[in-house]
């Protein structure tokens, strides 16, 4: 019996997961309120779904998260921050009221910025990473990690400063 890992099979299952994986996009976005006065109009939770699905022709319900707090670490494309612009047309807390984009590759001022950019971005949502540098418009960091690590246990912080005060 020939094992399973070196036949055309695996290679071919292999390649399949790995497309679905790459071409996955999993964000949506749940708020309280579509009034902009309320205190309620800020993020909720999420719902997630996934590429995969409909590229195979399924019907599959999305999943519903509640959540007090939900963080936009999806990198350089700061997708959750755009679906937020797209569906509810909020005004972010970026000088624009939009996302900004990040601009070209200065490592030491990227590093620098993506602490300050790591903050709640529109009640309940807060970003970190490259998606913080995207979002308020710093630019992009390079191949340094430091103030990735750095961003991530500030998003921690602040989500921690918004559950207290909850």
């Amino acid at each position: 019996m020939v094992p399973l890992r070196n036949t055309n099979l695996h290679r071919r299952k292999v390649s399949a997961e790995k497309e679905i994986l790459n071409s996955s996009r999993v964000i949506a976005v749940v708020g309280l309120s579509a009034k902009p006065e309320r205190p309620s109009r800020r993020i909720a939770g999420l719902v997630l779904n996934w590429s995969a699905v409909p590229l195979a022709g399924l019907h599959v319900d999305p999943l519903a998260i509640k959540a007090k707090v939900a963080i936009d670490a999806t990198r350089h494309g700061s997708e959750i921050c755009h679906i937020v612009v797209k569906k509810i047309d909020p005004k972010l807390r970026t000088k624009t009221g939009e996302v900004i984009g990040e601009k070209p590759m200065w490592a030491e001022v990227g590093e620098r910025e993506i602490i300050e950019n790591t903050k709640e971005a529109y009640p309940g949502l807060i970003v970190a990473g490259m998606a913080a540098n995207a979002v308020f418009g710093s630019p992009r960091m390079g191949a340094i990690f430091g103030g990735m690590l750095l961003s991530g246990k500030r998003a921690a912080e602040v989500a921690l400063d918004i559950l207290s005060k909850k």
